[in-house]
């Protein structure tokens, strides 16, 4: 930053020009001199030390467990559009956002658009699907469309628990007393909750409309589980069984902690969030888009 020089301190660079995500963890984002800093501990890739920022060339700052943020620094970024996501290890809780969102509202627009068009919302679910399955299914009715899902999804069940060595008595959930569940059932809740927190970073990254989902209808983050439901097969389903082989091998618990911290892992590795990131921009973004 150079303070005062040609008003670079007051400028704002448009998000098509700028990088993604930022993970930042284990330290305190402050500003010093018009600079965003961050003092961190060290974590994965990055080595202790003291950071200059480089905030108006990032669309999202996602901050990890263990960064205190100064009133200072949050008012800079609200100032100059960077989204600021508050997760768990990796992105495996979501906990808020400060969304300043994208320079334009046209991909809000184009998902309530095709939301509130039967023909589109039908055409958007059977992509959603498509990509899930490998085909784009032929059935013209939301309602069958999750039928023949469903029936697909009991078979990916029991050829991934095989893949992993996992006796599977099939998907039974008690809401009530969720901890009733055997433990690959119990596994598969935990990683759903992860999955979906990691959906919910990158619809707020993305400036989508969470409660506008196109097969779930019901939850107030509807679109934030069509978008991890996109990775279920790939991502969700795996975690869930590998953590299950672990429990079982080394008679390891709880549950939901080797689940998290595998889930952890398969975020980082895979970027997890970035390709959801992707996906989203594919449902609705179009040549002409700058947001």
């Amino acid at each position: 930053m150079l303070a005062g020089r040609l008003g670079l301190e007051g400028a704002r660079v448009p998000h098509v020009d700028r990088h993604g995500l930022m993970w930042l963890a284990r330290g305190s984002l402050y500003v010093e001199s018009g600079t965003l800093r961050f003092a961190t501990a060290g974590y994965n890739e990055l080595p202790q030390g003291d950071y200059a920022i480089p905030f108006q060339m990032v669309s999202c700052l996602v901050l990890q467990p263990g960064t205190s943020v100064s009133h200072d620094a949050l008012r800079i970024l609200a100032r100059h559009g960077t989204t600021v996501v508050f997760v768990g290890d990796d992105g495996v809780r979501f906990y808020t956002s400060l969304s300043s969102g994208p320079d334009s509202s046209a991909r809000a627009r184009r998902q309530v658009n095709a939301w509130s068009d039967p023909e589109r919302r039908l055409r958007i679910v059977r992509q959603m699907y498509g990509w899930r399955l490998g085909e784009l299914l032929p059935a013209s009715d939301l309602d069958a469309l999750r039928g023949m899902e469903g029936a697909r999804m009991k078979t990916t069940y029991q050829k991934l628990a095989q893949q992993f060595g996992i006796s599977w008595r099939g998907r039974r959930y008690d809401r009530s007393d969720p901890d009733s569940s055997d433990i690959p059932n119990q596994a598969i809740n935990h990683a759903s909750s992860a999955v979906e927190g990691a959906a919910l970073t990158a619809v707020a990254a993305t400036g989508s409309v969470p409660q506008l989902g196109f097969i779930h209808e019901d939850s107030g983050n509807a679109f934030a589980l069509d978008v991890a439901d996109l990775f279920r097969d790939t991502v969700l389903l795996p975690i869930a069984f590998g953590a299950t082989r672990k429990i079982l091998a080394n008679k390891e618990g709880p549950v939901e902690r080797i689940v998290r911290q595998l889930a952890a892992e398969v975020f980082h590795k895979e970027s997890v969030v970035s390709q959801m990131i992707d996906r989203i921009k594919d449902l609705f973004d179009d040549d002409s888009s700058h947001s």
